[in-house]
């Protein structure tokens, strides 16, 4: 994140505009903006399943599976187990990161908006959209019953928490029926309207 370079001791930069800007008056950096855009969804929804197709698909953007991350971090927290708090900060970092290149990123991941509210990084983003993968629970239990047995499956715990997303998020992109490259066209439809014209300029 940014710090002041010329502050004694440690001080965090706070945004203004696209610039970083020191609280006690030293000076400023650029600090660009760009909006955040989640695509969500309960375990058996077909996250992982698009995340190659709405890579390719979504080039103006980068687009990350957080589960990629997963594994590094949990070596980083141990013994201890994963600071989720503060494995979500970091991608909400990494992702102001790629935003000094004027690109979006695109999170594939179970986040919801109540968890990315009052993260640290936070106000370095313009807004931060949600969309929802879903499908019904009977696909979703027959997906979950496919998974090799080294991966969580809950079922019960993910139909709970499906349902608690769909209270959630308004903006929804069905996995039932068609392909996941399918799915994949419809998300990227749903951030290049939100981003505008100068995404295809």
């Amino acid at each position: 994140m940014h710090y002041c370079q010329e502050c004694e001791t440690p001080v965090l930069m706070q945004p203004r505009g696209d610039v970083a800007v020191c609280p006690v008056g030293h000076g400023e950096e650029p600090a660009k903006r760009q909006p955040l855009f989640v695509v969500t969804g309960a375990s058996g929804a077909g996250k992982t399943g698009v995340f190659p197709f709405l890579a390719a698909e979504l080039r103006e953007c980068v687009v990350f599976d957080v589960d990629w991350l997963i594994d590094p971090f949990e070596l980083a927290c141990a013994p201890e187990p994963i600071n989720w708090v503060a494995f979500r900060d970091g991608w909400l970092s990494v992702a102001h990161g790629v935003a000094q290149g004027d690109r979006a990123t695109v999170l594939l991941s179970p986040f919801m908006p109540e968890q990315l509210h009052d993260l640290p990084a936070r106000p370095w983003f313009t807004e931060i959209h949600f969309a929802l993968l879903d499908c019904t629970d009977t696909t979703r239990l027959t997906r979950l019953g496919k998974r090799p047995d080294w991966r969580d499956r809950n079922s019960g715990q993910q139909l709970a928490f499906a349902e608690h997303l769909r209270t959630r998020i308004p903006t929804v992109v069905r996995t039932d029926d068609g392909t996941p490259a399918e799915a994949a066209t419809a998300l990227a439809s749903w951030v290049r309207g939100v981003l505008g014209p100068r995404t295809t300029s």
